[in-house]
């Protein structure tokens, strides 16, 4: 009788089991829950890592810059939201490594620089966010992340953003007829595409003609920072290509990436740079507009700077 070797399905065990753990944490608008298999493309890539014994590599595209509209933010630099944030993504890397001894890695690939044009903030506010952001990593020795960001990938330090934007614009970015034909045909990427615009016109603080010009303009932007975001996404996989990616989008069950949620909020779009966070009385945290919290708690400093504030 031949020998038979039976299948190794430790990765895909141990995928389920890594899965597992981020599904409480799926930032999604489906009203359904899921197992661990109704994400094959996630187990795919996490089997992967394990079938080579390799630590796994999470992307999340995000943390570009705060709101420009100071009625939703602290200021333009991190602060508690992001503090928490972090923390907690790099929580869930030991929480991993429990069961994985390889461990994780996540890359915050910041991208603010990718369409900080459009949305109307300086690229020096941008540099000094995602610089923040690294020395909030290694001072409270986040070791589980690292920040990736458009300087990194082209061409390290200097003035010339417009340059480095245009150059992945080109080459990554979807044109706006091929969007304007999936948004009319796909729930998801409507609801992404209502959102960004959402975002926009709450983030413009300073409009001097009507809301329906305001609407108008932001719908168009819209369209310009989704490219972005789709050509960011397609430089990120070009240079990590086998990582799992994770999106701070809401993303249907099954989805090519994974939405997680960074913080407790009553609105699954808001994120710790589009808003302030609030120590609530019985010690949990949520995230609100900087004017909301303001009306709730009193405003508490860190290092000198504007931290977050906390219910009276």
């Amino acid at each position: 009788m031949p020998l038979t070797t039976a299948p190794d399905t430790r990765p895909t065990s141990t995928g389920a089991a890594i899965l597992d753990l981020l599904l409480p944490h799926h930032r999604t608008t489906d009203r359904a829950t899921a197992s661990a298999e109704a994400f094959p493309h996630q187990l795919r890539r996490i089997a992967g890592f394990v079938r080579d014994g390799a630590p796994i590599v999470f992307t999340l595209p995000g943390f570009p810059c705060k709101s420009p509209n100071p009625a939703k933010v602290l200021g333009h630099l991190p602060d508690q939201g992001e503090r928490l944030s972090l923390t907690f993504l790099h929580a869930l890397c030991t929480e991993i490594q429990r069961i994985y001894p390889p461990g994780a890695h996540l890359v915050i690939c910041s991208d603010g620089h990718v369409f900080g044009d459009l949305v109307h903030v300086p690229d020096e506010h941008i540099d000094a966010y995602a610089d923040e952001l690294r020395l909030l990593i290694a001072r409270e020795g986040l070791t589980g992340l690292s920040v990736l960001d458009l300087r990194d990938v082209l061409g390290g330090p200097g003035p010339d953003h417009d340059a480095r934007r245009a150059r992945v614009h080109r080459r990554f970015a979807p044109t706006v007829d091929a969007l304007r034909a999936e948004i009319r045909g796909d729930g998801h990427a409507l609801a992404l595409y209502r959102g960004i615009t959402r975002f926009l016109v709450q983030d413009t603080a300073d409009w001097a003609g009507s809301r329906s010009a305001l609407q108008r303009r932001c719908r168009q932007r819209a369209y310009g920072v989704i490219q972005r975001s789709r050509a960011w996404g397609g430089l990120i996989a070009e240079h990590h290509p086998d990582a799992v990616r994770l999106s701070i989008h809401p993303q249907p069950i099954g989805a090519p990436k994974f939405g997680i949620r960074l913080l407790d909020a009553p609105d699954v779009w808001t994120t710790p740079w589009h808003s302030a966070a609030l120590r609530r009385a019985d010690g949990t945290w949520t995230l609100m507009p900087r004017r909301t919290a303001e009306r709730l708690g009193r405003l508490i400093e860190r290092d000198g700077r504007p931290s977050h504030f906390e219910q009276v």
